[in-house]
């Protein structure tokens, strides 16, 4: 069963708002890692210690930017993909069972491609 236009113009709102989101969280994450770089580039110590603690830190807290950035990535895919849904008229039908999936899912998380049920399905297999 096909979705509303009216309906499928929402999720697409709010698909390219969620999109312009993740856009910005990508560039911030980008952007501090970029400002921390130029400090290390152009030999500008003073901000740094030599401390083993705080270079644990700063390592730590570059790893979890890559992480969050990686994250962010996969989330504009799904994103991306969910548009492509949307342009092929296939935007709110599960790809596992092909049954549509529930408004009040999409409505949480709109940029999904499982019902409930093969989300359940597919995080039991991966242990999770």
């Amino acid at each position: 069963m096909r979705m509303k236009k009216k309906d499928l113009e929402r999720y697409k709102k709010m698909l390219l708002k969620e999109k312009e989101k993740v856009l910005s969280e990508i560039e911030h994450i980008g952007k501090d890692n970029l400002n921390r770089s130029q400090k290390e580039a152009s030999g500008d110590i003073s901000s740094y210690t030599y401390h083993m603690a705080d270079m644990a830190t700063d390592n730590y807290d570059r790893e979890f930017s890559l992480n969050m950035a990686t994250n962010e990535q996969k989330v504009l895919f799904k994103i991306e993909e969910a548009l492509q849904r949307v342009k092929d008229g296939t935007y709110g039908i599960c790809e596992d069972c092909e049954k549509p999936i529930s408004k009040k899912r999409l409505d949480a998380l709109c940029y999904t491609n499982l019902c409930v049920n093969c989300q359940e399905k597919e995080e039991s297999k991966k242990g999770g």
